[in-house]
């Protein structure tokens, strides 16, 4: 019996000795691994910046050998210094006026106003409810991420089913700086043609939001959310005060807002616009050569744009492939591409048709691809933003196609 008991002692304790040696065993496996996780992270990161590095020197060696490389520098930052003191100065001072006034509209009722009388146009263009104009206006007086301050009050979105709160990304962004471009186009001499394509911006949104809507109605992403009746009037766009400190606080504030407005595309208008013109166009004297001058560079995106431009043209109207640098520099930032145009005129590309059709892309775009991530993630509906961003697409492209050709059946009976 005792020794019976004895070897039952010892072969547990055999068991929990192999117990623990497994577990040591397991533990150092575990431990092993880390490192060879770490290392395949490493990998990655090393092929990632191999790659970087080859696009990188295949793209500024390429130039660098059209144009020489001193002249590929000097061209880069006299183009980068010529855009800041020509362009972005020449917008940052738009857009701190367009702020306060925007804000005066917002202070004493305008904008309360103006929602009244679009309101009605809502329901049958957009399938939105009439609150919606407001949003619309919202970001026309400043950009497509205003929305968000609306779609975060709960007064204002109980008005929407969950498709339509969504779609309301769609909407807003197609009135996106509104103001700022068709001021600057109007201070360009094309107010009419500016005009017609804020008419073109309206229309692509009504495609944009509608096939949103169409795209996320059964959606699985959408929450259920009950829709009660909202009160307007709690919807709080002015302060408190006499009218001398209101009218004072409003052009201030607004200002304010101009000017950071104006700060926030100085980096688009630089950097982006910079690239595009030196991909756009060639020597300023093709008899001499490159010199390091600004808005010189080697012609990619024209003899890419060359290849299919009987379909820009026939859409847009576009008799110069140049021309489509614009909308594809909207896409990121609208204020880069306003950064374009000047440098156009001087080409002698643009006409009134061009500027509907930019002022309509412009703004129907309003440089989406670099707001709409933050936007959807904000609203809580970042596994839509793939439909959201299809669907903006679709809608600026749309909003071309109609302002050219608006623009070209009303210059068959008015001179524009």
């Amino acid at each position: 019996m005792f020794l019976n008991l004895k070897i039952s002692a010892t072969l547990s304790l055999l068991i929990r000795i192999n117990l623990y040696i497994c577990a040591i065993n397991v533990q150092s496996y575990i431990t092993r691994m880390k490192p060879i996780s770490h290392l395949q992270f490493l990998t990655r990161r090393r092929i990632e910046a191999g790659a970087f590095l080859l696009v990188f020197f295949l793209i500024f060696g390429f130039l660098g050998g059209r144009m020489g490389t001193a002249n590929l520098i000097n061209t880069i930052m006299a183009t980068a210094y010529d855009l800041l003191i020509k362009t972005v100065f020449y917008i940052m001072a738009i857009t701190v006026l367009s702020g306060a006034l925007s804000r005066l509209l917002i202070e004493f009722g305008v904008v309360r106003l103006l929602e009244y009388l679009f309101s009605p146009l809502m329901r049958p263009i957009y399938n939105l409810p009439g609150v919606a104009a407001l949003g619309g206006i919202m970001t026309f007086f400043s950009d497509n991420p205003a929305i968000i301050g609306l779609l975060k009050d709960k007064n204002f979105n109980r008005y929407f089913k969950p498709y339509q709160l969504v779609s309301l990304t769609n909407f807003g962004t197609a009135f996106g700086m509104g103001l700022v471009v068709l001021t600057f186009m109007a201070s360009l001499g094309y107010f009419k043609a500016a005009l017609i394509g804020v008419v073109g911006a309206a229309f692509g949104g009504m495609i944009s939001t509608r096939l949103m809507q169409r795209s996320i109605r059964n959606s699985p992403f959408l929450r259920e959310s009950k829709v009660e009746k909202g009160a307007t009037d709690k919807i709080i766009l002015k302060k408190e005060g006499t009218i001398f400190l209101r009218f004072l606080n409003a052009i201030l504030d607004g200002g304010k807002t101009g000017v950071e407005l104006g700060l926030t595309i100085i980096p688009g208008v630089l950097i982006i616009s910079t690239m595009v013109m030196i991909l756009t166009f060639g020597p300023s004297n093709p008899a001499v050569g490159y010199q390091g001058l600004a808005y010189e560079g080697v012609k990619v995106l024209p003899w890419l744009a060359s290849k299919v431009n009987w379909l820009f043209e026939g859409l847009f109207g576009f008799q110069h492939p140049e021309l489509i640098a614009f909308p594809i520099t909207s896409l990121g930032a609208v204020g880069a591409a306003l950064g374009l145009v000047k440098q156009f005129i001087a080409s002698g590309f643009i006409n009134g048709g061009v500027v509907a059709v930019f002022t309509a892309m412009g703004m129907c775009w309003s440089g989406f691809l670099s707001t709409y991530t933050a936007m959807y993630d904000s609203i809580g509906y970042r596994g839509l933003l793939s439909k959201g961003l299809l669907a903006q697409t679709i809608g600026g492209i749309c909003a071309g196609i109609f302002a050219h050709w608006l623009y070209v059946l009303i210059s068959l009976f008015v001179t524009l």
